[in-house]
């Protein structure tokens, strides 16, 4: 080939290479097109990584697309009742929903939520080429059906760790009060022995100095479904009561009368233990839900506590919210002896591997749209600063981007843990009745914490009340 027809061989392929190039780049553009003027409204419990979305992802995505989304954030209970009514009275006021990890069984149960498996294989055009669900971590299998099929995108993942204060174990003087009193080393708890000891001294140890310090966080609230999250999903596992003590294998009993544990004597000593916590944790705990004892640790009320991941990040990190910055280690909770043994051989958990997704109601008036966004906030490339700005980990490439590798450097091996312990953790059990038997049986709960009835009869109470319940939803033949 001479010379002229090299550089007219090059100059074509530079060409192809050149005008190839901006398919990719442009698919955003080109696919919200049609779209473009559209407004796509969401709901989402006000959250780090739900205010990220709101604030960063949505203002890129509408620059790429020309597709507005309003990205609407509330409390949890409020976002919960407007996500759920709306797609009962099929009002199609939401175009996006956030899913709770704990209640994806009920909504796929009844229909509510688009196949975004299906939907993008049967119409290709809206598949983006940097959109894979391949590259999300296992979390997102709480979000598949029966067959495989992803019907939410994983937004937030993350585990209720143990917290504890560095500054306040590493105290030499502090460590020599400990030791004389209980004749042991200051170390984070593995046992509830151990962290009873630990928490009984630093309360001890606050209230003879006169400080604001007491030995533990209780998400203890008397009237708010985070206490009774807190005792099945974080306590009670740890003695060995999984999936809430129902057994869903043997005609979904609870009590132990029918083969149940939700009455068992574990679950009743996981109770008192709880309870004698919250006893000795600050004044506060009576009416904390998981953002309290998130703002209860970071002003430094606490020597330790089991907190939302959410939260750990910024409460070790962030100097405008948390008076504990650089002061927080993170470890396993405390366990009984073979739970640990349980989790790693599949029987059992550790504790709540907790987070949520985007999902889009079928009753959406733009459904297409929606999934773009999806898929946009999906991406491997937007994860790394959505990451450091929230503790929040849904694909396994974040876990190797240098910035993340960074900042878990500064947080103590916190996004380690998710990546290295997470399979110990568990997501709720997969019961599509999950709200129903909650609110069947936090009222007796309630009645516990006010000390209207004791703890042993009221699991016996609420372990009756689960059973009468799933017998009339029609699961307990």
């Amino acid at each position: 080939m001479n010379y002229a027809l090299k550089a007219s061989a090059l100059a074509l392929t530079l060409g192809l290479a050149t005008t190839a190039s901006p398919a990719w780049a442009d698919f955003w553009s080109d696919a919200g097109a049609k779209y473009k003027g559209v407004t796509l409204h969401g709901v989402t419990e006000s959250t780090p990584p739900s205010n990220y979305i709101k604030n960063v992802l949505a203002p890129e995505f509408e620059k790429k697309t020309g597709i507005k989304v309003d990205i609407e954030t509330t409390s949890w209970d409020q976002m919960y009742d407007k996500a759920i009514k709306d797609m009962e009275a099929k009002t199609g006021i939401y175009d996006m929903v956030y899913i709770e990890q704990d209640i994806i069984y009920s909504y796929l149960a009844r229909n509510f939520l688009v196949d975004i498996t299906k939907t993008l294989k049967d119409q290709p055009d809206l598949k983006a080429p940097t959109y894979d669900d391949a590259n999300f971590t296992s979390f997102a299998d709480y979000f598949k059906d029966a067959s495989g099929d992803l019907f939410g995108v994983p937004m937030e993942a993350f585990l209720k760790a143990y917290l504890y204060r560095k500054d306040l174990f590493e105290d030499p003087k502090i460590k020599e009060a400990f030791k004389k009193e209980t004749g042991k080393d200051l170390k984070p708890a593995t046992t509830h022995a151990e962290y009873t000891e630990i928490a009984e001294f630093f309360t001890k140890y606050g209230k003879d100095n006169g400080m604001e310090l007491w030995g533990t966080t209780a998400q203890a609230h008397t009237g708010h479904p985070a206490s009774w999250y807190e005792f099945f999903e974080s306590i009670a596992p740890t003695f060995g009561v999984y999936n809430w003590g129902i057994d869903a294998k043997n005609n979904y009993a609870a009590t132990v009368e029918h083969g149940g544990a939700m009455n068992g004597d574990k679950a009743k000593a996981a109770l008192k233990y709880w309870l004698h916590l919250r006893d000795i944790a600050p004044p506060e705990s009576t009416q904390s839900t998981w953002t309290e004892t998130a703002t209860t640790f970071a002003a430094g009320r606490v020597a330790q506590g089991l907190i939302y991941g959410e939260n750990a990040a910024w409460i070790a990190s962030d100097p405008a919210q948390s008076k504990v910055v650089g002061q927080v280690g993170f470890a396993l909770p405390p366990l009984e002896p073979g739970v640990l043994d349980d989790a790693k051989a599949g029987k059992g958990y550790i504790g709540y591997y907790d987070g949520g997704a985007f999902g889009v109601p079928v009753t959406s008036k733009n459904k297409e749209a929606s999934l773009l966004f999806l898929e946009f906030i999906g991406q491997n490339e937007v994860q790394p600063d959505w990451a450091i700005a929230a503790p929040r980990i849904t694909n396994k490439a974040t876990f190797d981007d240098p910035k993340v590798k960074e900042m878990d450097v500064k947080l103590g091996g916190f996004y380690t843990m998710l990546k290295d312990d997470g399979k110990l953790f568990a997501g709720a059990p997969p019961y599509p009745f999950h709200a129903q038997v909650r609110e069947a049986t936090a009222p007796i709960f309630y009645d516990i914490l006010t000390g209207k009835i004791g703890p042993d009869e009221g699991l016996d109470q609420m372990a009756a009340k689960a059973e009468e319940e799933l017998t009339s939803l029609g699961y307990r033949k």
